[in-house]
């Protein structure tokens, strides 16, 4: 894991977005980066044990789409987003122009 640290790589779904991590230890760290035309189908992030839970704070804004959607946020206001991704479906819609920009931080507490 240490390896990939500071370099972006395509993200799980495959769906445009790119990520690079930078802290892999307790808990993750990501910026992720979604360009012009990626999206992010509605999906559920499963966890072999315990509660998942996620942080996004948005750092930049695309100028056209690129929208988190999500049900029964934990949290929410216009750039930060806290959320159960194990039992929350979540998205992000087509960015139309402009980049989005996110730092992601992820744990799992143990029942």
């Amino acid at each position: 894991m240490i390896k990939k640290r500071f370099r972006f790589e395509k993200g799980r779904q495959l769906s445009g977005y790119d990520k690079m991590l930078l802290w892999p230890i307790k808990f993750d760290v990501y910026i992720l980066r979604f360009p012009e035309g990626s999206e992010v189908p509605a999906h559920t992030d499963k966890v072999a044990a315990g509660k998942h839970f996620r942080l996004n704070i948005v750092l930049k804004k695309a100028r056209t789409g690129g929208e988190f959607i999500r049900a029964q946020p934990i949290y929410e206001s216009a750039r930060i987003k806290l959320f159960r991704p194990d039992v929350c479906e979540h998205q992000v819609t087509k960015v139309i122009s402009g980049n989005r920009y996110l730092l992601s931080i992820g744990w799992i507490k143990n029942n």
